[in-house]
This record gives structure tokens, sequence and C-alpha cells, in this order.
């Protein structure tokens, strides 16, 4: 915004974009017919209602591999940069990094005082993030997610819940929402998420929503070969969006 003055200013839009391919994806369970028929326990039907259970967290393992790869040459954001850089740049914005040092006496098991510290540095350096005209990102501290390894999900949960901690007050208590993914294996590693956004950190383009389709005793593999198949499939894409609403935590030893 500025003052009105002699009139209105039109500036064009800054462009910066890149393509997302749908992918298909898909999972079958071929199961013969004598083995549904002696099946006294339920125990197949309860697979096959469990294979559509499962591909509804296939979004969430394919977030899990975006995070996991943030770092890796190729899995870039709109920049051309990779989603967790330090070489992030738009117009004004000057260089600007969303990958935290974190310090940790023993970097595999922080406590919980260390992780409060490392979230607090994230909700800061998330504020501090410049737009492409080098102000300050319109930001507020809500629907923060911490995304976790399972390894850290305790010490995560009390730091955000605890009133107290090491005699002192715990100024990030309810600052942000304990997620524990489990495709997230290396405990030096956690991510702040920031989810209520006009654009999010991640783009989930929904092409064709996951369906499930059977055939049985009436169709030609029922009848030739007395094998009922049972198939998930979906046509969608996860992308990266808005490397300013996310943040890698490492945990290190103090320099």
């Amino acid at each position: 915004m500025r003052e009105w003055g002699t009139g209105r200013l039109a500036r064009g839009l800054r462009t910066e974009s890149y393509s997302v391919e749908n992918l298909k994806y898909e999972s079958t369970l071929e199961v013969d017919r004598d083995e549904i028929a002696d099946d006294k326990t339920g125990q197949i039907r309860i697979r096959i209602a469990e294979l559509a259970q499962r591909a509804a967290t296939h979004k969430d393992y394919l977030i899990a591999q975006l995070l996991i790869n943030g770092e890796t040459v190729g899995f870039n954001s709109y920049d051309g940069t990779s989603f967790f850089s330090s070489n992030h740049q738009s117009g004004s914005s000057g260089m600007q990094d969303n990958r935290l040092s974190a310090d940790a006496i023993d970097p595999d098991e922080p406590t919980v005082a260390e992780f409060k510290t490392s979230l607090g540095n994230a909700i800061k350096a998330m504020h501090d993030f410049k737009d492409d005209q080098g102000e300050p990102m319109t930001f507020g501290a809500t629907n923060l997610v911490a995304v976790v390894p399972a390894s850290l999900y305790l010490t995560a949960l009390e730091a955000v819940n605890a009133t107290v901690i090491d005699s002192m007050a715990n100024v990030v208590a309810g600052a942000a929402r304990i997620i524990a993914v489990p495709w997230l294996t290396d405990s030096r590693r956690w991510y702040l998420l920031k989810t209520d956004g006009v654009i999010r950190p991640f783009i989930f383009q929904d092409r064709e929503p996951i369906e499930f389709t059977s055939l049985t005793e009436n169709s030609e593999e029922g009848f030739r070969r007395e094998k009922y198949l049972y198939g998930v499939r979906a046509r969608y894409s996860m992308a990266y969006g808005y490397w300013q609403y996310a943040i890698r935590s490492l945990f290190a030893v103090p320099a």
C-alpha cells in the first residue's frame, strides 16, 4: 500500500511458475475364490477393506517424500531452487533461508527444552521472511503444524503442552499442532508448516480421486481362473507450494 498522491499506480504481476503433472496410482489384490469361501474369520475381507483405508494415507506418504527430499537438487520450489534452501530470492526479497540448525547435546535425542527453543526459532524465522517487494510477509502464527518423526513425537508434544520447562514459563505452549509421520526416520530433522495461507506449503492437485473397484464371480477373471480382483485407483499429484510457509530444523551438536 502507498499514499494515494496523484492517483493509482498500476504495477504488473511478477511471474514465477512451474507445471504440476498428474500421476496415476493403483494397488490391487488378487484373491482365490476358495480362499474367500474358506475364510471363516473374515480376515480376507478385513484385508480388502484395509486396502481402501490405506489408500487414503497415500497423500501423507507423498508429503513425507517431499519433506525428506526437500534439500535435494531437482526437488525445486517455484523459484527454481531446492524447496529447503539458503538461496531463495524473489524480486527485492534478498537471499532467504528456510533451513535452520538447532543446538542439541545429543542430536538424536533432543530434550524438551531444546525442542522448545528450536520451535521458537522456527516461528521467528517464518515471521522474518520478505516478499518480492522487500516487505515482511503477511503472517500470523496460526495453524502451525510441527511435523516430526515418531521418535520425536513425545518430546515435541511435551514441548508445546507444558506450561513450565526447566523452571521457566513455556512461551511456545500451544503454538503448534504436533503430527508424527512414520516415513520420517531421521530423529534430528523436523518441519514447521503454516497450513492456513492462501497458498499452502504443498499443493495437492486432485484430478481423479481414489476409487475402489472389484472383479468377482461375474467377471471373466472370476469365471476362467476363479480369481477375484480388488483394487484402488487414483490420479493426482502432490507438489511444492509456498516455501515461505515451510521450515526444516536440524538438531546438531553446539559449535
